[in-house]
């Protein structure tokens, strides 16, 4: 995934995870508050704006790798991504009163997903780097 598209997609989830907490606090103030669900909500716009700029941090890192080259954080991103739309989104939906029956997968699922995500960071960390060209 290029820096650029890392970049909008991280700006993506920044723009929407902040349009959704404010959203969740005037808008849907009174039924989040009626159905108990404010933690809910809270729970996946915090999720989503954490994971945007995880993803603004690859975008930078991306950035420093030639454009040939498949980004080792690529596949962390991918996690990110994947985890903020199933986790954050069945939040949004079960705060919103979306049946649990249909949803209790998702939210797991999108869970793993961001925890895959941040444990591909953690062995990027443990990666040599590679050997610097001859000159």
């Amino acid at each position: 995934m290029s820096a650029g598209r890392l970049l909008s997609i991280g700006g993506l989830l920044g723009l929407t995870g902040v349009a959704l907490g404010a959203f969740g606090a005037h808008a849907l103030h009174a039924a989040l508050v009626a159905r108990q669900t404010t933690g809910l909500w809270e729970t996946a716009v915090t999720y989503q704006l954490i994971h945007s700029v995880a993803l603004l941090a690859l975008a930078g890192w991306r950035g420093t790798a030639p454009a040939s080259t498949r980004h080792p954080g690529t596949a962390a991103a991918t996690c990110w991504l994947g985890g903020v739309l199933l986790f954050s989104g069945s939040l949004y939906a079960l705060a919103l009163g979306a049946p649990a029956r249909w949803l209790w997968p998702v939210t797991p699922a999108g869970g793993l997903l961001l925890l895959a995500g941040w444990l591909l960071v953690v062995a990027l960390g443990f990666r040599r780097p590679p050997a610097a060209p001859a000159a």
